[in-house]
Formats: C-alpha cells, sequence, structure tokens
C-alpha cells in the first residue's frame, strides 16, 4: 500500500512539473510574439517616419529649388532692368540737342547751330575748334553783339550776322528799312530800343545786363548790354 501510493505521487508531480513546463513555454511564446508584434510596430512606425522625414526633405528641397528658381528669375529682371537703363541712357543720349546746320560768319569764325526743343535753337560760335561765345532763343529771337559782329537768331533756326553800323545810346536813329529807333536807358545797364513804324512803335528790344534781338520784317536789330543799336537788311 505504502509503496503504490509514492508511485502515484511521484507520477502527480511529473504531471505537475509537464504541466508547469507547458504553461511556462506558452507564456514565452505569448511574450515572444508581443514583443515582435511591438517590434513590428515599431519598424513599421520607424519606416512611415523615415518616408515621412523623406517627403518632408524632397518638398524643402523643392520649396529651395523654387526659391532659387525664384532668385534667379528677380535676378533675371534685375539684369534686365540694367539693360533697359542702358537703353534708355542711349535714348536720352540721341534725344540730346542735334546739330541743325553750320554757318560761316563774318569774322571768320563758324556758327554751330542746333535744335534744343520746339521753336529753341542754340548757336554755338566756334573758332579753331574753341566755343567763344553762345545764344539761345527763348520763344523769341536772340541778339549778339560780339566784338562788333552782330547776330540775330530766330526762333525757325535762321542766323543773319553782319559787321559794324552800331549806333551807341541813348539816342534816337534812323537804320536800314527806315526804322526809327528810339534808344533809352531805364537803368545801369539796362537799355531799351522803341522801333517806330509808320503806325508808332512797333516792337521793343529790352537789353538788360544782356544782348537782345530780333527780326523786323526782313530787317534785323541788335541791341547791346552797352546800348550799341545795329540794324541790317
Amino acid at each position: 500500500m505504502t509503496s503504490r501510493r509514492a508511485r502515484r505521487t511521484v507520477r502527480s508531480a511529473g504531471l505537475v512539473a509537464v504541466a508547469a513546463a507547458a504553461a511556462f513555454s506558452l507564456t514565452a511564446c505569448g511574450s515572444g510574439d508581443s514583443n515582435a508584434a511591438g517590434q513590428g510596430t515599431k519598424d513599421s512606425a520607424a519606416t512611415s517616419a523615415s518616408h515621412s522625414t523623406g517627403n518632408a526633405g524632397a518638398a524643402g528641397d523643392s520649396k529651395t529649388d523654387g526659391s532659387k528658381a525664384g532668385a534667379s528669375k528677380a535676378g533675371g529682371s534685375q539684369g534686365g532692368g540694367d539693360q533697359s537703363i542702358a537703353d534708355k541712357s542711349g535714348t536720352t543720349a540721341e534725344a540730346g540737342p542735334s546739330l541743325d546746320h553750320s554757318q560761316r560768319l563774318p569774322d571768320g569764325s563758324t556758327a554751330k547751330i542746333y535744335q534744343v526743343g520746339a521753336q529753341k535753337y542754340r548757336a554755338d560760335i566756334v573758332s579753331h575748334g574753341s566755343v567763344l561765345g553762345s545764344m539761345v532763343t527763348h520763344n523769341t529771337d536772340a541778339g549778339l553783339d560780339f566784338n562788333d559782329m552782330f547776330i540775330v537768331l530766330g526762333i525757325d533756326g535762321s542766323l543773319h550776322s553782319w559787321m559794324g553800323g552800331g549806333h551807341q545810346g541813348p539816342g534816337t536813329f534812323t537804320v536800314a528799312g527806315d526804322w526809327k529807333v528810339k534808344v533809352t536807358e531805364p537803368g545801369e545797364g539796362h537799355y531799351r530800343a522803341q522801333i517806330i513804324g509808320h503806325d508808332g512803335v512797333a516792337a521793343t528790344l529790352d537789353a538788360n545786363e544782356h544782348d537782345e534781338g530780333l527780326d523786323a520784317n526782313g530787317i534785323y536789330m541788335v541791341l547791346s548790354a552797352s546800348g550799341v543799336l545795329s540794324a541790317h537788311a
């Protein structure tokens, strides 16, 4: 009796041990599967993050490239602006005073007449390559006493010149074309000439510190700032 009871006890203990081992094995397998699943999840997340980072990088590169392209485009526009400025500069230079014509003067010098605007001309008196004097029309004819050489520049660019024939004012003088000219001196360095025709005063020259001139129906007159009057047909 005692011997059989001991064998059953030993057999039961063995069964318990086998059952425990099986349970441990199942538990170990469960933990492994869980860890594997977790690892898989982590790997999946890492892979997803990797793809996400890669896409972000690609987007960033695309944005950077776009910015660079924008900068390049802006640079191109700026270059075009510089070219435009250069073109404008060239246009301005071409639109400057243009030589209308040249004319020989009685004293041997040359008058170079430039058109500088609508009905606006400038005459430069040139000798041996040097400009000795200039005169400009300002909506009216211009006159100049240049060392007893008298010049009238018209608003149409025409130029008339002659030597001598001056009258020192104040006074009243009869000049070419039978015009009577009364020269007065309103102030120092200021002379005035009234051109008198059959119907009274036809025109007035006011030389206030600078010479004046006009075309009186084909009779050209100059009044200098020193009061000298000269007329020529």
